[in-house]
């Protein structure tokens, strides 16, 4: 038996995105935002509000990172998405993360975050979501694996249930996808 729930965005899993971004004096700014994923491989879209820092921020500098939260630093994270640098000038201190300069773009890698996309902005869509292309990907060796790999075992990714407001961690491998429905062949 299936129950019908009317239209509601509940997509899931949501990872929980942490877009990065200077402003024109180079104060760095951060903002959580469960909107957002892949758009091609090398491309990124994701939908924040255009009265935001943020958004004002890519407008100017053209570019911006995206960091992947993880368990680790969830309250900062979320912290970050209450407050608005708009509003709120010490922000980033209360973080308690390092920042860093990217290499790739003009745009702040927030060191506790372990995997982090540098992006130059590629345009704004119709519909108001911000379109990137990936210069870079910066990884900490903390989640490494042997391989040079990401290990989502040492990673633990954080993830937005919409549905309940709730942050879910992402808990390891169960499968090798294109091998496990072999047995079904």
């Amino acid at each position: 038996m299936r129950k019908n729930i009317g239209n509601k965005p509940w997509f899931y899993p949501l990872p929980v995105l942490i877009i990065g971004t200077y402003d024109e004096n180079g104060v760095p700014d951060a903002m959580n935002a469960a909107y957002g994923g892949l758009y091609t491989s090398n491309m990124i879209e994701f939908s924040i509000g255009h009265n935001r820092k943020t958004f004002k921020n890519i407008q100017q500098t053209k570019a911006f990172t995206v960091s992947f939260a993880d368990v680790e630093n969830m309250a900062a994270s979320d912290y970050v998405g209450l407050v608005s640098g708009n509003d709120t000038p010490d922000k980033m201190e209360k973080t308690g993360w390092t920042i860093t300069r990217s290499e790739f773009v003009n745009a702040p890698v927030f060191e506790e975050l372990p995997v982090t996309w540098e992006c130059e902005l590629v345009r704004v869509t119709e519909e108001g979501n911000v379109l990137g292309r990936l210069k870079n990907i910066s990884v900490s060796e903390k989640v490494l694996d042997g391989e040079g790999g990401i290990s989502m075992e040492k990673f633990k990714p954080l993830v937005f249930d919409h549905a309940t407001y709730d942050y879910l961690k992402v808990d390891g491998v169960v499968g090798k996808s294109f091998e496990v429905g072999k047995k079904l062949k």
